[in-house]
């Protein structure tokens, strides 16, 4: 059984809107790939050479710089979590909601 000439022409209508959309939403995809991988290079470099600049230590590298800072920083959150799991158990503690 035949298709009718319209049904066909409508399959080759669906088929060149979906193949259009593709193309579209590939460029976009890579267009904003390109862009946010030049703002995180950028960023990566402006972060880099703060930390080179002021936060690395004798012949430590910006790498083992910033390992240093991420876990000093851990340390810090750590001991902020003990106290406060420290006073939260004291039975005067009294919960008060920002």
């Amino acid at each position: 059984m035949a298709k009718s000439k319209l049904v066909e022409v409508n399959e080759k209508i669906a088929e060149g809107v979906v193949s259009g959309y593709k193309k579209i939403e590939e460029g976009v995809v890579q267009g904003y790939q390109k862009m946010e991988d030049g703002v995180v290079g950028s960023f990566t470099k402006v972060t880099d050479k703060f930390v080179e600049s002021f936060l690395t230590k004798d012949v430590e590298s910006i790498e083992e710089a910033k390992l240093r800072m991420t876990e000093a920083q851990d340390a810090r959150e750590a001991a902020k979590k003990a106290a406060e799991e420290k006073h939260a158990a004291h039975p005067n503690y009294k919960h008060e909601s920002k």
